[in-house]
């Protein structure tokens, strides 16, 4: 009766021991799809958003050109509007000077008359002279008449011209018009990219715990690219108070130097994963049961399982401070990056970096493994700022959006 109370506890403990695996290895097989399932709908949202920046990238390069173009244009309308203007005040000027001649000579010719009709009038013993002088006063009088006429019809051309330059004034006015319309709409359009483009990148690294303000200090402070940064425009040397529109294309130009200084710090922010090809997140950033000695431990970073010898990537531009062996981590790299962030790759089995090497976000730094303290081939991914260990997983879900 023992026996076969024994035999059938040991056939009963078997079969259940047998479905546990089995249904472990199908939740396994599952777990397994569904994360290859989540890696490749991950990646197409990655070239997607990358078309997209790219897209907008060209947009708002295109956005400028046309506003350089513009900018170009309304200066030579301002300049043909200035001469006009000047034209039109000298014609003025000229017409004033020609209604106060004629007005004299009017004068003159009617106090000429007024002598003549004297002259003719006049009776006296020496008849020959008033004669003679009488029969001067009508040819005086034909000269001044065509003088007066003369004069006339140069006062009609000035008018004319008067008035063919204010026409020309009013339509340049309204070419103007139509250029700042045209200039707004372009302003609208950049800053609708500068937002679009900005926004995004200062929500991830507020969402990743830093402090915009210092970080593009610091970017700015160590940029060493030809042109340097962006500086503001100015059209005028007269110390007058910028335009609205010099104002908005100063205010474009801070934007496009703050999102080239966000592109340079994303790059040296490990925003990046550090895996590329298939993988499980094993255990997550915190308190967990050490999985050597069953106890409650901190698990300064995270882990991501993979088959030995899958590729590793640095996730931000560093320099490498340690590769080789240290203690549990078995073959481990750390980089030290900007902003006082240190990355730390353990539990390697190739390492292909050595101390002192400058690297870039994305480059290969080794191979997946299980050596030091593991259970199997995976790497632990740490992210330390100041020394001390940080969520990895911020940084990584700060730029799904993004990346």
């Amino acid at each position: 009766m023992v026996a076969f109370l024994g035999a059938s506890f040991f056939v009963g403990w078997t079969i259940i021991a047998t479905a546990i695996l089995l249904m472990d290895s199908i939740g396994a097989g599952n777990f397994r799809e569904q994360a290859r399932r989540d890696q490749r709908t991950y990646e197409n949202r990655l070239n997607s958003l990358a078309v997209e920046r790219d897209t907008r990238a060209a947009e708002a390069l295109a956005a400028q050109d046309r506003f350089n173009a513009a900018l170009d244009q309304i200066s030579l309308m301002q300049s043909e509007l200035l001469n006009s203007e000047t034209r039109r005040r000298e014609l003025e000027t000229g017409i004033e000077v020609i209604q106060s001649t004629l007005r004299r000579t009017i004068k003159e010719r009617e106090a000429a008359k007024s002598e003549a009709n004297g002259l003719m009038a006049a009776a006296d013993g020496n008849g020959k002279v008033v004669l003679a002088s009488a029969g001067a006063a009508p040819g005086t009088l034909d000269m001044m008449i065509e003088a007066l006429a003369e004069t006339a019809r140069e006062r009609d051309q000035i008018e004319e011209n008067a008035q063919a330059a204010l026409v020309q004034a009013e339509e340049m006015a309204a070419q103007i018009k139509s250029m700042e319309e045209k200039n707004d709409t372009i302003f609208r359009q950049l800053e609708d990219a500068m937002t679009i483009s900005v926004k995004p990148l200062d929500k991830m690294f507020r969402a990743a715990g830093m402090d915009t303000d210092r970080v593009l200090s610091q970017v700015r402070r160590g940029y060493a690219g030809q042109g340097g940064p962006l500086t503001p425009i100015t059209f005028s040397t007269k110390g007058l108070a910028p335009t609205l529109d010099e104002t908005r294309a100063n205010r474009l130009l801070t934007q496009m130097d703050q999102l080239n200084l966000y592109r340079i710090a994303a790059q040296k922010a490990p925003f990046a994963v550090p895996v590329k090809s298939g993988f499980r997140f094993t255990s997550g950033f915190g308190y967990r049961r050490d999985p050597k000695t069953g106890g409650r431990r901190m698990h300064a970073g995270v882990d991501f399982a993979g088959p030995v010898g899958t590729p590793l990537y640095t996730t931000a531009d560093g320099v490498v401070v340690h590769a080789g062996w240290a203690s549990g981590y078995g073959r481990l790299v750390k980089i030290q990056h900007e902003f006082g962030i240190e990355t730390r790759y353990a539990h390697m089995n190739r390492l292909n970096v050595s101390v002192g090497q400058r690297v870039s976000r994305g480059q290969r730094i080794g191979d997946m493994g299980a050596s030091g303290r593991a259970t199997g081939p995976h790497l632990h991914y740490e992210v330390r700022v100041g020394g001390q260990p940080v969520n990895p997983m911020i940084y990584i879900k700060a730029a799904n959006d993004v990346f």
